[in-house]
């Protein structure tokens, strides 16, 4: 994926989580969809991409997206929030691992890790795989983020269309 899929689920979940200046929350839920993708560090380490440790390994796994959740807890302001926001912090961390299923290329995803290292993918593929690095300036990274532009158009209107202010 391109990652626009990533952050468009990010946003939505923070539009969802704060009703009124939802902004830190969306830009903290974006962050969070994209931070599976850190596992790209590993190829300056010379951790191989099949390696449980690489590209679409550990960090995608469902039980690090719990992990991630759980950490989110503390974050909530008002107490009787916090499950709330653990849960939407753990669902935004496992549709990272779990959108990677559904791209046309790669390894798939180590969504059971540590329990199973194999790589997933979903039945159906719909959303084309994006080169890393660089080459998202490419004619073929254009038409990838194209692509998620118009399949997460629904999230994104969701997150990003202006709501009226509500008199006093």
């Amino acid at each position: 994926m391109a990652s626009l899929g990533h952050v468009a689920v990010g946003l939505a979940a923070g539009r969802l989580h704060a009703s009124e200046r939802p902004w830190p929350a969306m830009l903290g839920f974006s962050a969070l969809s994209l931070l599976p993708d850190l596992d790209v560090v590993a190829f300056a380490f010379g951790v191989p991409y099949e390696h449980p440790l690489g590209h679409r390994g550990a960090s995608h796994s469902l039980l690090v997206a719990l992990a991630l959740g759980a950490l989110c807890v503390p974050l909530a302001r008002a107490p009787a929030r916090r499950l709330r926001l653990g849960l939407l912090a753990a669902g935004v961390a496992a549709s990272h691992g779990l959108l990677d299923t559904l791209t046309d290329g790669g390894l798939g995803a180590a969504l059971l890790w540590p329990f199973d290292d194999a790589r997933l993918f979903a039945p159906l593929r719909p959303i084309p795989v994006a080169p890393i690095g660089a080459g998202m300036l490419s004619a073929r990274g254009l038409y990838v983020l194209a692509v998620e532009a118009l399949m997460f158009a629904p999230l994104l209107l969701y997150a990003l269309w202006p709501r009226e202010r509500l008199s006093a």
